[in-house]
């Protein structure tokens, strides 16, 4: 998954940095139509799914994020993202367990919010190894995980499952979102540096 190129054109000539920002947008989106089908398609008891709650996908504590720089963050959202794909997976092969495999708009876009996220690891993978070699930021190694804490379900209780997958849907689009801000910040940064350099 992560060695696919986007196929979503985003203008030729643009910079790596402005395609991966363009292409958490459109997982953002995606996630965010993935949850709205989900919460039309099953019902859950009251105040189980409440907005806000504890992720289950976090990474590692930092105790001061202020300290982080771009690049430290682009690398943690992309420990976030990727972990967020393996659960996706996970829950994809659940659901095809439980219920078959359907080709309705739901599974649509639940594929389409899968391969995007791959091909937007596939890129900050490409821009976290771009830096180590111009930075020697050999700490920032795209293989390692900096989660933490996440949180296993009972794939047995289906309640329990649907829950959870609520859950994750709203992770992605928590983490899509984040890196989404992240990797605007990073492109106008890596951007006014190449505008430096051409002066």
């Amino acid at each position: 998954m992560e060695g696919q190129e986007d196929p979503q054109p985003t203008g030729q000539g643009s910079p790596a940095t402005r395609k991966a920002v363009d292409l958490a947008r459109l997982i953002k989106e995606d996630c965010s139509r993935l949850l709205e089908l989900y919460k039309e398609r099953e019902t859950f008891p009251e105040n189980k799914t409440s907005e806000g709650g504890p992720h289950l996908v976090s990474v590692a504590a930092i105790s001061s994020p202020d300290v982080l720089t771009t690049v430290e963050r682009v690398w943690h959202h992309r420990c976030a993202l990727r972990r967020c794909l393996e659960l996706l997976e996970r829950q994809i092969v659940w659901e095809e367990e439980e219920m078959g495999e359907g080709g309705g708009e739901y599974e649509e876009v639940r594929q389409a919010v899968k391969v995007r996220l791959g091909h937007l690891l596939h890129s900050t993978r490409v821009l976290l190894e771009a830096e180590d070699v111009d930075q020697g930021s050999d700490h920032l190694s795209p293989d390692h995980d900096c989660t933490q804490g996440t949180e296993e379900v009972d794939s047995s209780n289906t309640m329990n499952m649907k829950i959870w997958t609520h859950h994750l849907l709203q992770d992605l689009i928590h983490w899509t979102d984040s890196a989404m801000k992240t990797l605007h910040i990073f492109h106008m940064e890596r951007t006014g540096q190449q505008e430096q350099q051409e002066l």
